[in-house]
């Protein structure tokens, strides 16, 4: 299923989204600046598991080595395909939870969604060399915080299915949840896989770990009143 639009509008600019989205496509346009030093690139800003494990057992305190490429790594993408998906996606589910939450609390959440992401991808695959890019952990993230806040609204979505491909709304609790079960055991069977040994493929891992992170942050916050309240009816 691929999402179209939401049925929710947003009272305020979603300002840190659009930001966010900005510098994905800059740093991407940074990319392929690079040219025939990409991978090289990609190796120094993107996050690798084996790496910083080796890393925190011989030299914890170089801090900078260690920690950096949680940040950068968020704004690194494969290739367009992965940086249009991420960035519409985040286009779609950000500006409401953005509205929410507020401009500044919402960018220290979206880091520490992608933070918790990236986290649980080195925990399945801490022997993988393979950097891991994106900032699907940091949206999946943004994605859970909508399934909690938002999950009575509806979502227009397109599935395409041979050559059938109808446009239906569903409610959001519906997309979100088959979407986060499909990586949940999407991750689960590739770390069963001949591939697991390698780390390859999609980090199926650190779209579950940013998704509930962002459940549980919006279930915290919540709790203590950070959020703003919702007045409009759903």
């Amino acid at each position: 299923m691929i999402p179209l639009r939401d049925n929710i509008p947003s009272d305020r600019p979603p300002i840190i989204t659009y930001c966010l989205i900005g510098l994905n496509v800059l740093i991407f346009f940074l990319q392929l600046a690079t040219g025939p030093h990409l991978p090289q690139f990609i190796a120094a800003f993107g996050f690798i598991p084996a790496r910083f494990f080796a890393l925190l057992d011989a030299h914890p305190d170089k801090h900078l080595a260690l920690y950096l490429p949680f940040l950068t790594t968020m704004f690194l993408h494969g290739g367009w395909l992965h940086l249009i998906a991420n960035i519409w996606t985040l286009f779609i589910f950000g500006d409401n939870v953005e509205d929410r939450l507020g401009h500044f609390r919402y960018l220290l959440f979206y880091l520490a969604c992608g933070v918790a992401g990236t986290l649980l991808h080195a925990y399945f695959m801490p022997s993988s060399w393979i950097p891991v890019v994106g900032a699907s952990g940091a949206i999946a993230g943004v994605m859970g915080a909508y399934f909690l806040l938002f999950r009575h609204s509806k979502v227009l979505v397109f599935i395409p299915f041979f050559f059938i491909a109808p446009i239906v709304e569903v409610p959001a609790y519906v997309f979100l949840g088959v979407w986060f079960l499909l990586q949940f055991f999407s991750g689960a069977f590739s770390a069963l896989g001949a591939r697991a040994a390698q780390g390859g493929g999609v980090a199926f891992w650190a779209h579950v770990g940013g998704f509930v992170a962002g459940v549980l942050l919006i279930f915290l916050l919540s709790g203590i009143r950070l959020i703003r309240p919702d007045r409009t009816p759903r």
